[in-house]
């Protein structure tokens, strides 16, 4: 594999996936403005490496931002290939062993294996060839994104957070974004539900202080792992092996035990004291495409610094779909398919995640259906699994349909009986979940379109060419009423409390839709995966989804009130640059050398802002 973040930067270049940007360039708002114009260009744009920046090292972003250039930082031609290694694997170590010749067969497998784990060596490694240690610590002068204009600050965004159990000695490799407070000071954002925050509560209950290295580069199969929705107690670093066929190697930090990869770019090392009172953290405009707004967490202090002498500082841009992290959600999806299926759900054959969904809120799911009741079992075991638990909208088909074609997805929407479909829970949601107004927790909707016959007749649908507004609707949309049965709704410009779809139905004679969609009216530009997006990001089934007289599903995809009845307390804008910095970049763009001219997509979205705060 790699052997530095350098040696990957090389690989992209040689690819033509990489562009140097020469030309000075603030990490306030303007590498995150580029990075955005990138990241949502026709097929991931370009991974981007700032050569200039307003601090002492280069950035790159986007490095991941593409399915090649994912399946590059992995080693492989396709993500698939590494789904196949695994099903091999474990389909060998799994199956039943009749005699031992069987069993003797398994010994290279074993031996093979023993070659992936993290080998620990002696000395320094290149990430220590520069120490800042005592007056020399400082954070300020890392660079630091400050991405967009109500973030509250600037942020680690691709961290590598190493912790011990101090119970059992076990490592745990997760990415807790981090908001640099002073030269020797951040936020520790991990939710309640991560692996870290299991680790703080363990050295709060012994009353010692948490010791925590953060390291960020080298081989991005590092990374990834530490992305990855691994069980508590497998490391990391042995996925990251198994990623690229050979052990990770790891030395041991300056100021405690904790080891982390030799060849990483920066580490940063430090505490965290579960006795100190927990700070302020956030806002921070988040994956979700949303901010997500302040709250309390623990403060990490820094007490050492190293880094490589050529360290390239990696970092990545979080907003409104697609960015980024899609590509390495697409890889989550493609690599963890097979031990769903070997160890979870064996009749799963396929599992999409789209991009709109931002990770966890829709899910796709084919099955091999045997029996009644089958559907029912896979949601509810698979809102039972490991980060699975989060999702909140599940769609469940059968094998023989292509579940990643949105058309025959819609086939299918059109002809299913809604009487008979709709599976309904209430279960762990991702903290970063706006919509709902209990935090960490809401509902959950699947539709079981498993028995559902693609080719089957279905009625023309005729809607009238004109509607007047009624019940605080003012405007509908057709465009995917002869696909699926869908009708978009727009509720009137002074976003009105409650809006009344059923009077507005009635009123206007519209009959034989299926499903019925509202949205703020100031969304009804939008393209039909920004909906889609808006749709499962501002929405809660328990709270914003019901069956009408009528017989059509209501989803109600407008922003919430905040406080109003079952809304929550707060509700967040949508993530996107300021005029300010948009203007910047424009006028800016032929000094940067990045190509023919994108426009900032924050310009649409400008439309969607709440109010002139993070919170309204």
């Amino acid at each position: 594999m790699y052997k530095s973040l350098k040696d990957f930067i090389a690989r992209l270049e040689r690819e033509g996936e990489l562009i140097r940007v020469s030309a000075p360039v603030s990490t306030r708002f303007e590498i995150a403005e580029l990075t955005d114009r990138q990241a949502k260009s026709v097929g991931g744009g370009k991974a981007l490496l700032f050569e200039n920046t307003d601090a002492e090292f280069p950035v790159i972003t986007n490095m991941m931002g593409s399915s090649k250039r994912m399946a590059m930082a992995l080693g492989v031609e396709r993500l698939e290939d590494i789904g196949s290694r695994i099903e091999a694997l474990l389909g060998d170590a799994l199956s039943p062993k009749a005699s031992l010749w069987d069993k003797m067969r398994m010994l290279p497998l074993l031996a093979d294996v023993a070659k992936w784990f993290p080998k620990n060596i002696s000395g320094r490694g290149a990430c220590q060839e520069v120490v800042w240690q005592g007056d020399e610590v400082d954070m300020e002068r890392l660079p630091l994104l400050h991405s967009w204009e109500s973030d509250g600050g600037s942020f680690v965004t691709l961290p590598m957070v190493n912790t011990i159990d101090p119970e059992t000695g076990l490592r745990n490799v997760g990415m807790y974004r981090m908001q640099r407070f002073d030269k020797r000071s951040t936020g520790m954002h991990w939710h309640i539900h991560k692996t870290g925050a299991r680790h703080y509560d363990a050295y709060k209950r012994l009353g010692q202080r948490m010791p925590v290295v953060v390291a960020l580069g080298g081989d991005p199969a590092y990374t990834y792992a530490a992305t990855a929705p691994m069980p508590d107690n497998m490391d990391e670093y042995l996925l990251a092996g198994f990623l690229r066929q050979k052990p990770v190697r790891l030395v041991k930090a300056l100021t405690c035990d904790i080891r982390i990869p030799e060849d990483c770019d920066f580490v940063i090392e430090g505490y965290v004291d579960p006795m100190e009172e927990k700070v302020v953290e956030g806002d921070f405009g988040d994956h979700t495409g949303f901010y997500s707004l302040k709250d309390l967490y623990p403060r990490f202090h820094v007490t050492c610094i190293t880094h490589r002498r050529d360290a390239i500082y990696p970092a990545t841009v979080v907003g409104v779909p697609p960015q980024e992290d899609a590509y390495i959600a697409e890889a989550t999806e493609r690599i963890f398919l097979a031990p769903i299926r070997l160890a979870v759900q064996p009749e799963v054959s396929d599992l999409w995640m789209p991009v709109e969904g931002t990770a966890h809120n829709l899910a796709v799911v084919a099955i091999d259906k045997r029996y009644g009741g089958q559907s029912n079992k896979v949601a509810q075991s698979l809102w039972g699994a490991g980060q699975m638990m989060f999702n909140k909208y599940m769609v469940v088909a059968s094998s023989a349909v292509n579940v990643r074609s949105f058309a025959e997805l819609a086939r299918l929407l059109r002809r299913a009986d809604l009487s008979r479909s709709v599976i309904r829970s209430e279960g762990v949601l991702d903290v970063l979940d706006h919509a709902t107004a209990t935090c960490g927790y809401g509902g959950k909707l699947a539709l079981d379109l498993t028995d559902v016959d693609i080719n089957a007749t279905v009625t023309p649908v005729e809607v009238p060419r004109t509607a007047s507004p009624v019940g605080g609707i003012k405007l509908f949309d057709i465009r995917f009423v002869e696909s699926c049965a869908l009708l978009l709704l727009f509720a009137d410009e002074s976003r009105p409390i409650e809006v009344d779809v059923e009077a507005y139905l009635r009123e206007n004679n519209i009959e034989g839709m299926k499903y019925v969609a509202v949205f703020d009216y100031q969304a009804m530009s939008m393209s039909a995966s920004d909906l889609l997006w808006l749709a499962m990001a501002n929405s809660d089934p328990r709270r914003d989804v019901k069956l009408l007289a009528g017989g059509e599903l209501l989803l109600d995809a407008r922003s919430k009130h905040p406080g109003v009845k079952d809304n929550p307390k707060r509700f967040p804008n949508v993530v996107m640059s300021s005029v300010e910095t948009i203007e910047k970049v424009d006028a800016r763009w032929q000094e940067y050398g990045v190509g023919e001219f994108i426009a900032s997509p924050s310009r649409k979205y400008r439309k969607l802002w709440l109010s002139p705060r993070a919170e309204w």
